[in-house]
């Protein structure tokens, strides 16, 4: 029995840490905790009822679900009887999740709440494979012989005599089994099935090991899909070091729950940064000269403090007391903010800015970007306490090499790389060419070996003067904007830049009721020549540090916000460029009637 294999490795835990708490959930207000024992017993009853329902080893079951400790039951389940767990996004629509099913041909279901059950409903009968589902929600009306409720499956699997074949089959697991297919959002095109197998993830697990410091008593907060490849690795290495995981089901609430499970480390998306970052210094804006003027001056003493102490540098009296006083007045009080002390935070998914890394490093908070995809298991390199710099998305991880080819493209070779692409040889010789992973990704790797990404090849935008333009950067800066809440960078084969930008309404709405601009809509709202000019100045402000021909010279406010449903939007909240183009190709081109504006 390999304590690599999936399987065998959440036994471990179980045996080791048995009444330490495993996972905590909010429902009714209050936070309900699962211990590992507890979480043993689940796991089990979900493996012997996928039995009584006669999944084979190698047998692809679903996940459509939204994060919730259920989610990680009957995932640890199905590597339990050496099945294939194969997550679906919440999110998705009925055509995507039925596309999955298909692709993978899946025949047993687990589902999360109405919403996702309605959507499987619309094409289960039509279906040639799925003939089982199951429901996590038990408020959710079961129609017809197919579904059943996940009580009821985990009663049956109770019931069931099947344990020694349960034993059995985890203790025959191998670290070359498949232990999943991830399916790539996609910004074109369909979805393919990363296969991952129990290998690619053990590799992480030793990555993780040699620059990260988890065990009892550490709390994680997963609010990240566990259907992507990201959380659901830090979720596996979570319950392998004996920790705790908090599961959010809905994503707004993120900043809310902070506070509540006090997290000792976590990984996100740079969102989520860029949102405490822009809230504190919106706030910041309507504060008196003499609160400014000390927040400054904090933010600037946590900066030289953090930084010295990262260089192993003298820190005299004077300034550990400046550093202390500078702690109690404000720095404390944004670490509260975020649950209290950390040792660390993850990023990835997208660039981060350096001045929101250092603004988190100056109150005592590391957040170590990583880089990494799907097909990756997912990560090639990352920040760690033990060494970071800030800019950069680390140095490749254990294992693992980075090289750089004659296009700029970043290449990785190593045990963390898929096996390829479920049913699509083509596409998997394209991806993976002489064991390298071509990432997709343009970057450098400076001269102490950290690795920093420039721009996606896909997203490059080449003006029709041959400028050519890192949408990313454009959105990475403007994006932090308080009032901001999406954007979509336009060019390409353009005379000059322009942007679709759907304000943050929460903010904007609160702004327009202090200037007494009334409306009666948010499409009013946006047209208004006041919110325009508001937004002309806050993109200039923004833009600074960009070229003349980076800059953003036309720009429209959306009334509504890009969404999956709308297919503007990965599952991983991605934007489709091509899709953009297309649905909204008036509106864009109105930005360029004249080609004037350079």
């Amino acid at each position: 029995m390999s304590s690599e294999y999936i399987g065998s490795m959440i036994q471990d835990s179980i045996k080791k840490y048995g009444n330490a708490i495993a996972m905590r959930y909010k429902e009714n207000g209050s936070w309900h905790e699962i211990t590992y024992n507890e979480l043993g017993e689940r796991i089990k009853e979900v493996a012997k009822a996928l039995l009584e329902y006669e999944v084979k080893e190698g047998e692809m079951v679903g996940v459509f679900a939204q994060n919730m400790p259920e989610w990680s039951m009957a995932d640890f389940g199905i590597l339990s009887v050496r099945g294939v767990s194969v997550p679906i996004y919440a999110t998705n629509t009925a055509k995507q999740a039925e596309y999955i099913v298909n692709d993978a041909e899946i025949r047993v279901l687990f589902v999360g709440d109405k919403t996702q059950y309605e959507k499987i409903l619309s094409f289960v009968d039509s279906s040639k494979y799925l003939k089982k589902i199951i429901v996590f929600d038990r408020n959710v009306q079961l129609k017809g012989s197919h579904s059943l409720s996940f009580d009821n499956f985990l009663d049956m699997g109770k019931k069931s005599t099947k344990d020694s074949i349960v034993d059995e089959r985890t203790g025959r697991g191998s670290v070359d089994d498949i232990a999943t297919l991830i399916y790539t959002s996609g910004t074109t095109g369909d979805p393919k099935g990363a296969i991952l197998t129990h290998g690619n993830f053990a590799h992480q697990f030793r990555a993780i090991d040699e620059r990260f410091s988890i065990g009892v008593g550490d709390r994680s907060l997963c609010f990240l899909p566990l259907s992507h490849a990201y959380e659901r690795t830090w979720s596996y290495y979570v319950f392998r070091s004996g920790a705790e995981n908090n599961y959010v089901a809905d994503q707004k609430k993120i900043v809310e729950y902070m506070p509540d499970v006090r997290p000792t480390a976590m990984v996100s998306v740079p969102r989520l940064y860029e949102k405490i970052y822009s809230t504190v210094y919106d706030k910041l804006k309507k504060a008196s000269p003499v609160k400014v003027s000390m927040f400054n001056w904090a933010i600037r003493t946590g900066k030289i403090y953090q930084y010295k102490k990262k260089d192993r540098k003298f820190i005299g009296p004077w300034l550990a007391l400046r550093h202390a006083l500078a702690d109690a007045l404000v720095l404390k009080k944004i670490r509260d903010v975020v649950g209290g002390p950390k040792k660390f935070f993850s990023a990835g998914g997208a660039p981060l800015s350096i001045d929101i890394e250092e603004f988190f490093f100056a109150a005592g908070l590391l957040i170590c970007q990583g880089y990494g995809l799907t097909e990756s298991s997912p990560m090639i390199s990352c920040n760690a306490p033990g060494g970071f710099k800030f800019g950069t998305v680390g140095r490749p991880i254990k294992d693992c090499e980075v090289k750089i080819d004659d296009t700029g493209e970043i290449l990785a070779r190593g045990g963390n790389i898929m096996k390829g692409y479920y049913k699509k040889p083509e596409a998997t010789a394209e991806t993976l060419v002489n064991g390298w992973l071509k990432t997709g990704d343009v970057g450098i790797i400076d001269e102490d070996g950290f690795l920093k990404i420039t721009d996606r090849i896909k997203d490059l935008i080449i003006t029709s003067q041959g400028k050519n333009i890192a949408p990313q950067h454009i959105e990475t800066l403007v994006g932090m904007d308080h009032y901001i809440e999406q954007i979509a960078t336009i060019g390409d084969k353009r005379k000059y830049v322009t942007a679709l930008i759907v304000p943050s309404f929460t903010a904007l709405e609160e702004w327009a009721k202090e200037n007494n601009i009334t409306f009666s809509s948010r499409e009013e709202l946006v047209k208004n020549p006041d919110v325009i000019k508001f937004y002309e100045k806050r993109i200039a402000d923004q833009s600074k540090e960009l070229a003349n021909y980076e800059k953003i010279k036309r720009f429209t406010l959306m009334p509504k916000e890009f969404t999956q449903d709308g297919g503007e939007l990965t599952p991983t909240l991605k934007i489709k460029r091509k899709v953009v183009g297309e649905k909204y190709k008036e509106l864009i081109d109105s930005m360029y009637a004249g080609e004037s504006g350079e």
